[in-house]
């Protein structure tokens, strides 16, 4: 199954509000915990949020759920590779790395391997789209330190594995020819690993800070799992790279909330990176 080669507005928009949600419940999830505990709470969040679902959607057909497998395994080491990121840098010099390198791999991705079609327009689009990207989350933040080769490393890891993830989400919810059905089931199955693997690193005693944190927890999950679930959503009426390109405005919708709800100052560099990420949306939805 292959999608159209443009991207309607109504998709358009859909995607910019999931990456509001995304923006949203990155912001909501500041809360003291350790990363790796953090992630975990969201994961099984999701799971718990999507089984009521699953049982009105059922299962994918059968020739999804390699697929769901895959996405559920390439999903484990984006949680595993972030959260060791995070635990060997700030999350200002981590993010962009990680985020404003997935669109463009994602990019690569379809170009060489899928069938989608993109025009220059989109290309150059996406280009500047994450060029915004990458300064909008550096937005000249005052580290006195450069992060570890080993951080640096674990970034790029991590933005393989966001584009590996939402490729193989984008073909698995086309293949399966029921979008809700996969997102449903592989937001429920993905739970289970990182769940499994967090009792046995962690213990019982271990993962006793999360019960503290299961409010905020379920809101994140809530809106991780709706931002999700509309990408997987528009990547089978729409190219798969340009729906990554423009979730990725999700760090655009954090530097406002920064500046309007928590009063940190717009500097230079967030008016530039705003710009170019404003230029590249234009560019891949006029041309």
């Amino acid at each position: 199954m292959t999608a159209p080669a443009t991207m309607a507005l109504s998709v358009f928009f859909a995607v910019l509000a999931a990456a509001a949600l995304h923006a949203g419940w990155n912001a909501l999830i500041k809360i003291k915990l350790d990363p790796f505990l953090a992630m975990t709470l969201i994961c099984v969040a999701c799971g718990v949020i999507a089984l009521p679902a699953l049982l009105i959607t059922g299962l994918p057909r059968l020739a999804a759920w390699p697929w769901v497998a895959a996405s559920v395994l390439i999903h484990f080491g984006y949680y595993l590779s972030l959260s060791e990121a995070y635990r060997r840098a700030d999350m200002g010099q981590i993010y962009p790395i990680a985020r404003g390198s997935a669109p463009l791999m994602t990019a690569c991705i379809s170009l060489l391997a899928l069938q989608d079609h993109m025009s220059p327009g989109n290309i150059a689009g996406i280009a500047l789209l994450g060029t915004g990207v990458v300064l909008i989350s550096l937005r000249g933040h005052r580290h006195k330190m450069a992060p570890s080769r080993a951080a640096v490393g674990c970034a790029l890891i991590t933005a393989a594995t966001i584009a590996a993830y939402t490729v193989v989400d984008g073909v698995g919810a086309r293949i399966s020819n029921d979008v809700n059905a996969y997102a449903a089931t592989l937001f429920v199955v993905d739970t289970f690993p990182m769940l499994i693997f967090c009792l046995w690193r962690k213990g019982l005693q271990g993962i006793r800070p999360a019960f503290g944190f299961l409010l905020p927890g379920l809101a994140g999950g809530a809106m991780s799992l709706a931002a999700y679930w509309i990408v997987i959503w528009a990547m089978t009426v729409a190219p798969i790279a340009l729906v990554a390109a423009v979730r990725e405005t999700s760090i655009l919708f954090g530097g406002l909330i920064a500046v309007f709800a928590l009063k940190e100052p717009f500097t230079r560099v967030r008016a530039v990176s705003a710009a170019l990420t404003v230029v590249g949306l234009m560019l891949m939805r006029l041309f």
